[in-house]
């Protein structure tokens, strides 16, 4: 599983370090880095984020009062000069507090903290198995539509909406993509793109950088491909 990062701060060599660092553990993806937290609301609305690494003292909003206007943080990672804010940190919920310069050591710490709540998570995670809960039901023009997984051919991104193509039907629901991508088994419908998700048993083909579903092609986003790679080698036979 891909751990998928967010690196908030506005010194450029800070998140540098922090990016070096990461590049020990394939496992954790970088999937964008912010100067300040203002710019990192947009990517929380569109991307799926399960670690951000946050400074504390930077322009705009502090890092504390970024997570605290959160409603459903991420897990945090704090990298900062300022000792003083271990404890309201922590208060927090934070997962580990890194006062700058931090050493490689000291991050791996961290980072084993983080995979362990992971871990943890994913022992108690309902399984990707259709058959554990195969349909949702799904607000559309004032019906409500029961939407069996196996239906499924993609999801699209439309501004506040998203559309959601079936074998044998199309419903516009508002909804974000983000919160779709959490409603649905994820190596069963991975994102592919900040615009699409699709399912994965009805890829046609895979050439390139494009998924075929029938005679539609999708472009496989550079921040989605590690994550997609990995779950098709579990059903894969010789790749």
């Amino acid at each position: 599983m891909m751990i998928n990062c967010l690196i908030i701060d506005d010194e450029t060599l800070a998140r540098q370090v922090v990016k070096t660092y990461l590049s020990n553990f394939p496992e954790f993806s970088i999937i964008a880095e912010c100067k300040n937290p203002i710019e990192a609301y947009t990517i929380l609305n569109n991307e799926k984020i399960d670690l951000i690494f946050l400074d504390i003292n930077m322009p705009k909003l502090s890092g504390l009062d970024f997570i605290k206007s959160l409603p459903n943080p991420p897990l945090v990672i704090i990298t900062t000069a300022y000792r003083e804010y271990a404890l309201e940190g922590f208060e927090l919920n934070v997962i580990d507090y890194l006062n700058k310069p931090f050493s490689l050591q000291r991050f791996i710490k961290g980072i084993n903290r983080v995979k362990a709540i992971i871990n943890s998570r994913n022992i108690s995670k309902p399984s990707n198995d259709l058959n554990s809960n195969d349909f949702i039901f799904i607000k559309s023009d004032k019906k409500t539509y029961r939407l069996s997984f196996s239906e499924i051919l993609y999801i699209e991104a439309l501004g506040d909406y998203i559309k959601i193509t079936t074998i044998n039907n199309t419903i516009i629901t508002y909804m974000s993509l983000k919160k779709m991508e959490q409603i649905l088994p994820d190596k069963i419908f991975p994102r592919i793109h900040k615009s699409f998700i699709i399912a994965l048993d009805k890829i046609t083909c895979i050439e390139g950088n494009c998924i075929y579903i029938n005679d539609k092609s999708f472009a496989i986003g550079n921040s989605y491909k590690k994550n997609l790679q990995e779950i098709i080698k579990e059903f894969s036979v010789n790749i």
